[in-house]
């Protein structure tokens, strides 16, 4: 896949993929930040946007928002059932030709964002 990017995230301590979760992609331009994408996760846990194909998508730093409070709420859980609010993911896109992959892998108390294939 060449150029965009891609979010996919997997609740590890149950196995399942973050359907349903909100995340959001900014630019960052100085103390501006201008989204390009906005959406929920889907069944496979990825979010289904034109920005995964480049749509958007400038060189320049960036963040993807995964907001993981919203998501175990909407599953019932109680607020002392569960750590983080939203995941900030700052990033860097240098090359348009590359892909960018951000996976987030997660449980109630804590994640881990990494740049995937």
């Amino acid at each position: 896949m060449a150029g965009g990017i891609s979010l996919h995230a997997v609740d590890v301590a149950s196995g399942v993929p973050a359907a349903g979760m909100r995340v959001e992609i900014f630019a960052l331009q100085g103390a501006t930040a201008r989204s390009i994408a906005q959406g929920v996760l889907g069944a496979n846990g990825a979010l289904d946007h034109a920005v995964v194909t480049g749509t958007g998508v400038q060189a320049g730093v960036h963040e993807a928002h995964f907001h993981l409070g919203d998501w175990w709420r909407e599953r019932g859980a109680a607020q002392a059932a569960y750590f983080q609010e939203v995941a900030v993911f700052r990033f860097n896109v240098v090359n348009l030709q590359e892909h960018y992959h951000l996976p987030l892998k997660f449980t109630a108390w804590g994640f881990a964002l990494f740049r995937g294939a």
